[in-house]
């Protein structure tokens, strides 16, 4: 039977302090006991197995037995989303790419953005949760909100921009190439308006199309982020 799986911001030497959270989940709900094991992953890469040294309900005090590091996906994918109007349906996407493996994410203020405020600590927790649920060792890392235009000197070995204006675009599926680091540009709901396009394109980005339908900025992310990753 697979131990419960936690996340820790950190582990520093051989002991560690789960958060009160965690902790609440160990003790009252799972009913654990000093002597038991956990593991645990920091997000960075490290699964631990620790065995409880204190099973208190707030602080949770564990000590580590053995840790193991997976290395980072090859060819890393990146998206950079506008914040949507609609708190959830940005939530839902950032944890769908957090399961299937995007590295980081860029939330981006666009022209036509209509979502000012983000909540970054609860889009944080969005990420850690469906990490944990996926079991993964890996969190991505969440950034921004940027400005547009530093979102375009974001480094990727291949960089795209999915729009919905009818100029010259062509399908991610047959832009993209296997090897080297991947970015993707989403749009707000309205899409990104021409000046930005073309401050993309002379910038060096590609326009591609995700298909012969119009999607919602949600589902147009993670059918991008999906191809990136299938290559």
């Amino acid at each position: 039977m697979a131990l419960p799986f936690f996340y820790v911001a950190a582990v520093n030497g051989s002991t560690s302090v789960l958060d009160e959270a965690s902790s609440r989940h160990v003790v009252a709900v799972l009913r654990m006991q000093a002597g038991e094991q956990i593991h645990l992953t920091d997000g960075r890469g490290h699964l631990y197995t620790a065995v409880i040294t204190d099973a208190h309900k707030k602080h949770c005090a564990v000590e580590i037995s053995n840790s193991v590091y997976t290395e980072p996906l090859a060819n890393p994918v990146s998206m950079a989303i506008s914040p949507l109007k609609n708190a959830a349906r940005l939530e839902w996407f950032l944890e769908k790419a957090t399961e299937i493996g995007v590295r980081s994410i860029q939330l981006i203020q666009c022209r036509r953005t209509e979502k000012q405020q983000v909540r970054l600590d609860r889009l944080q927790q969005i990420l850690v949760s469906a990490l944990l649920q996926s079991q993964q060792v890996w969190l991505p890392e969440l950034q921004g909100p940027l400005p547009f235009k530093e979102a375009l000197l974001s480094v990727a070995d291949q960089r795209f921009i999915a729009h919905c204006l009818d100029t010259d675009r062509v399908s991610l599926r047959t832009a993209v190439q296997r090897a080297g680091s991947k970015l993707l540009l989403i749009g707000p709901e309205g899409d990104f308006t021409p000046e930005e396009i073309a401050a993309a394109l002379a910038a060096g980005f590609q326009a591609v199309t995700l298909g012969e339908t119009r999607l919602r900025t949600e589902t147009a992310a993670l059918v991008g982020a999906s191809l990136l990753r299938v290559f």
